[in-house]
Protein backbone atom coordinates (compact mmCIF):
# COMPACT_ATOMS: atom_id res chain seq x y z
CA UNK A 1 0.00 0.00 0.00
CA UNK A 2 1.35 3.53 -0.48
CA UNK A 3 2.42 5.65 2.17
CA UNK A 4 -0.93 7.52 3.26
CA UNK A 5 -3.14 4.55 3.46
CA UNK A 6 -4.19 5.52 6.79
CA UNK A 7 -5.23 8.88 4.83
CA UNK A 8 -6.92 6.88 2.23
CA UNK A 9 -9.31 5.44 4.56
CA UNK A 10 -10.62 8.58 6.07
CA UNK A 11 -11.80 9.93 2.56
CA UNK A 12 -15.45 9.99 3.64
CA UNK A 13 -14.32 12.13 6.79
CA UNK A 14 -12.31 14.63 4.58
CA UNK A 15 -15.19 15.32 2.15
CA UNK A 16 -17.84 15.49 5.13
CA UNK A 17 -15.21 18.28 6.86
CA UNK A 18 -14.47 20.08 3.47
CA UNK A 19 -18.45 20.42 3.43
CA UNK A 20 -18.74 21.74 6.73
CA UNK A 21 -15.18 24.01 6.61
CA UNK A 22 -16.82 25.87 3.51
CA UNK A 23 -17.71 28.55 5.95
CA UNK A 24 -14.62 29.35 7.90
CA UNK A 25 -12.99 29.13 3.87
CA UNK A 26 -15.68 32.06 2.54
CA UNK A 27 -14.38 34.31 6.15
CA UNK A 28 -11.11 33.94 5.07
CA UNK A 29 -8.97 35.98 2.52
CA UNK A 30 -8.66 32.77 0.41
CA UNK A 31 -11.61 32.09 -2.39
CA UNK A 32 -12.58 28.15 -2.37
CA UNK A 33 -10.68 27.92 -5.25
CA UNK A 34 -7.53 29.30 -3.62
CA UNK A 35 -8.31 26.76 -1.10
CA UNK A 36 -8.31 23.89 -3.56
CA UNK A 37 -5.19 24.57 -4.43
CA UNK A 38 -3.91 24.89 -1.04
CA UNK A 39 -5.32 21.10 -0.43
CA UNK A 40 -3.32 20.54 -3.02
CA UNK A 41 -0.21 21.14 -1.06
CA UNK A 42 -1.13 20.13 1.59
CA UNK A 43 0.11 16.87 3.28
CA UNK A 44 -1.62 15.54 6.56
CA UNK A 45 0.59 13.28 9.09
CA UNK A 46 -0.59 12.29 12.61
CA UNK A 47 2.32 12.83 15.28
CA UNK A 48 2.53 10.07 18.06
CA UNK A 49 0.57 7.78 16.68
CA UNK A 50 1.34 4.80 18.40
CA UNK A 51 -0.58 7.03 21.28
CA UNK A 52 -3.75 7.62 19.92
CA UNK A 53 -5.26 9.69 23.24
CA UNK A 54 -2.26 12.48 22.59
CA UNK A 55 -2.16 11.70 18.83
CA UNK A 56 -2.48 15.25 16.99
CA UNK A 57 -3.31 14.90 13.21
CA UNK A 58 -1.12 17.68 11.61
CA UNK A 59 -1.10 19.91 8.39
CA UNK A 60 2.40 19.48 6.79
CA UNK A 61 2.63 23.16 4.72
CA UNK A 62 6.35 22.68 4.00
CA UNK A 63 5.12 22.60 0.17
CA UNK A 64 2.43 24.93 0.30
CA UNK A 65 5.25 27.72 -1.01
CA UNK A 66 5.37 25.55 -4.60
CA UNK A 67 1.63 26.79 -5.52
CA UNK A 68 1.82 30.17 -3.51
CA UNK A 69 2.28 32.01 -7.02
CA UNK A 70 -0.49 30.46 -8.57
CA UNK A 71 -2.54 31.45 -5.28
CA UNK A 72 -1.10 34.67 -5.53
CA UNK A 73 -2.34 34.95 -9.32
CA UNK A 74 -6.09 33.47 -9.02
CA UNK A 75 -6.50 36.69 -6.28
CA UNK A 76 -5.24 38.60 -8.86
CA UNK A 77 -7.63 37.85 -11.62
CA UNK A 78 -10.95 37.41 -9.23
CA UNK A 79 -9.71 40.68 -8.00
CA UNK A 80 -9.15 42.31 -11.66
CA UNK A 81 -10.92 40.48 -13.66
CA UNK A 82 -10.47 39.47 -16.89
CA UNK A 83 -6.98 41.05 -18.24
CA UNK A 84 -6.23 42.49 -14.61
CA UNK A 85 -8.57 45.99 -15.83
CA UNK A 86 -9.12 46.69 -11.77
CA UNK A 87 -7.41 49.52 -12.12
CA UNK A 88 -3.58 49.21 -12.08
CA UNK A 89 -2.42 53.14 -10.93
CA UNK A 90 0.02 53.45 -8.63
CA UNK A 91 -2.78 55.32 -6.00
CA UNK A 92 -4.36 51.80 -5.36
CA UNK A 93 -8.05 52.00 -5.60
CA UNK A 94 -10.22 49.30 -5.06
CA UNK A 95 -7.46 46.53 -6.36
CA UNK A 96 -4.83 48.05 -4.45
CA UNK A 97 -7.22 47.66 -0.98
CA UNK A 98 -8.44 44.36 -2.39
CA UNK A 99 -4.18 43.25 -3.23
CA UNK A 100 -3.02 44.41 0.03
CA UNK A 101 -6.11 42.88 2.65
CA UNK A 102 -5.27 39.45 0.49
CA UNK A 103 -1.59 40.24 1.31
CA UNK A 104 -0.25 40.18 -2.79
CA UNK A 105 1.45 43.77 -2.14
CA UNK A 106 3.87 41.85 -0.07
CA UNK A 107 5.08 39.09 -1.65
CA UNK A 108 2.07 37.09 -0.31
CA UNK A 109 3.27 36.66 3.32
CA UNK A 110 0.02 37.81 4.52
CA UNK A 111 -1.86 34.94 2.23
CA UNK A 112 0.41 32.29 3.02
CA UNK A 113 -0.22 32.60 6.69
CA UNK A 114 -3.85 32.38 6.27
CA UNK A 115 -3.47 29.30 4.65
CA UNK A 116 -1.35 27.82 7.21
CA UNK A 117 -3.49 28.64 9.49
CA UNK A 118 -6.63 27.22 7.74
CA UNK A 119 -4.82 23.86 6.93
CA UNK A 120 -4.34 23.84 10.87
CA UNK A 121 -7.76 24.56 11.38
CA UNK A 122 -8.95 22.08 9.00
CA UNK A 123 -6.53 19.38 10.32
CA UNK A 124 -7.88 20.14 13.79
CA UNK A 125 -11.57 19.76 12.71
CA UNK A 126 -11.15 16.77 10.63
CA UNK A 127 -9.34 14.96 13.88
CA UNK A 128 -12.27 15.58 16.16
CA UNK A 129 -14.45 14.77 13.23
CA UNK A 130 -12.53 11.11 13.67
CA UNK A 131 -12.66 11.32 17.31
CA UNK A 132 -16.22 11.70 17.30
CA UNK A 133 -17.14 9.23 15.50
CA UNK A 134 -14.96 6.40 17.54
CA UNK A 135 -12.47 6.29 14.22
CA UNK A 136 -9.01 8.10 15.95
CA UNK A 137 -7.68 5.25 17.39
CA UNK A 138 -8.30 2.69 14.42
CA UNK A 139 -6.42 5.18 12.12
CA UNK A 140 -3.75 6.23 14.42
CA UNK A 141 -3.46 2.06 14.18
CA UNK A 142 -3.10 2.31 10.66
CA UNK A 143 -0.87 5.20 10.40
CA UNK A 144 1.75 3.31 12.68
CA UNK A 145 1.76 0.21 10.17
CA UNK A 146 2.17 2.54 7.20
Amino acid sequence: MSDNSWSDRIAAERMQTDQEFTDRVAASPLSSQQWGLVMTAVEFEIDSPETPESAQLVANTSKLSSVMSEIKQMGERNAGGPGGSGGGGSSGGLLGGVKSALGLESGGGKLQNAAEELAEEYAEQLQTRLEDRDRWAEVCEHARGD
